[in-house]
């Protein structure tokens, strides 16, 4: 094995460095997928409440006769959940559709929120634009406290804060967090975000490590990390793919990473990172890249309170 697969967390808990990723994967598709995972040899799914295919993947584990013991199932908070008494009926109905009765991990998926509307996940006001709520991360963090302290949840994480909310959170938590959950990729190394963290306890995971190129918003002038001279040129030296390089980058970093695919070859490929390293030097080399640019920046929210990505350096 090329390296060890596991990352130590503040607990002692030891979390899969390399996860399933689920953003995107269609109802239809993603019950195969998480079969085809769980065989191959994963141990460790990613999922969110938005990604509006929880009750499949909750199919596929059950299906997979996996032990629950065996798995780290990672979820995700949303935006209209943040209201303290919400936090609650979001992590339930998670559970209820996963089928579980605990999650190894929970984030708050991002720092700003949106009103609460049932099952509307993106509500609107009249002129289109997203109905935004001002309820502090802060309260919603205590929230999942309480949730950790009934053993319905392992391990409480944020996902998208910047490091001043994370710093906030870090001086007025009972329960400090255990991951950051990030955007990671040679064009958006975040090298000091990594470094803020790490410095408090935080393990940290990379999503995007590809450049998410089947985001809905892609732009035809947007980088392609999989078309990158240095990606290729590395694939052909280490005889990779150039995804593998970019899904061994954080790995080489220490950093956990969570590729998503539904494709059984690329479920395999993106695993098999496991059996080979990068040089230190050729690290370096990907994230000298470093053009500060993110894939998913979600720009549609910046008028929101406590939209993480303005008025602050990392």
């Amino acid at each position: 094995e090329g390296s060890v697969s596991l990352v130590t967390l503040n607990d002692g808990a030891k979390m899969p460095i390399v996860g399933l990723g689920t953003w995107k994967s269609k109802p239809g598709e993603v019950k195969a997928a998480v079969l085809h995972a769980l065989k191959y040899g994963y141990t460790h799914i990613d999922c969110a409440a938005v990604y509006g295919n929880e009750k499949e993947i909750g199919a596929a584990i059950s299906e997979s006769n996996v032990k629950r013991e065996d798995i780290w199932i990672t979820s995700k908070l949303w935006n209209t959940f943040h209201e303290p008494h919400r936090v609650r009926e979001g992590l339930q109905k998670t559970l209820s559709d996963l089928k579980l009765s605990y999650l190894d991990l929970y984030l708050i998926h991002w720092p700003h929120c949106f009103v609460y509307d049932g099952n509307n996940l993106f509500p609107k006001n009249e002129d289109g634009s997203i109905k935004y709520a001002e309820y502090d991360y802060l309260d919603t963090w205590k929230e999942l406290e309480k949730l950790y302290d009934e053993g319905l949840i392992k391990h409480i994480g944020l996902s998208n804060f910047n490091s001043v909310q994370i710093q906030r959170i870090i001086d007025n938590c009972r329960i400090r967090p255990s991951v950051l959950q990030i955007e990671i990729h040679p064009y958006a190394p975040q090298q000091k975000i990594i470094d803020f963290v790490r410095a408090r306890g935080m393990a940290v995971t990379a999503y995007a490590p590809l450049g998410s190129p089947d985001r809905p918003w892609a732009l035809g002038e947007d980088p392609s990390l999989l078309d990158d001279p240095l990606v290729k040129a590395l694939a052909e030296k280490y005889n990779k793919t150039p995804a593998q390089i970019l899904i061994r980058f954080p790995i080489d970093r220490g950093v956990i990473v969570i590729p998503k695919s539904v494709t059984p070859t690329r479920i395999e490929q993106n695993f098999d990172v496991l059996k080979f390293s990068l040089s230190a030097e050729d690290v370096n080399a990907l994230i000298a890249l470093d053009r500060n640019f993110k894939f998913c920046p979600l720009t549609r929210d910046t008028g929101a309170k406590y939209y993480p990505f303005k008025d602050v350096e990392f």
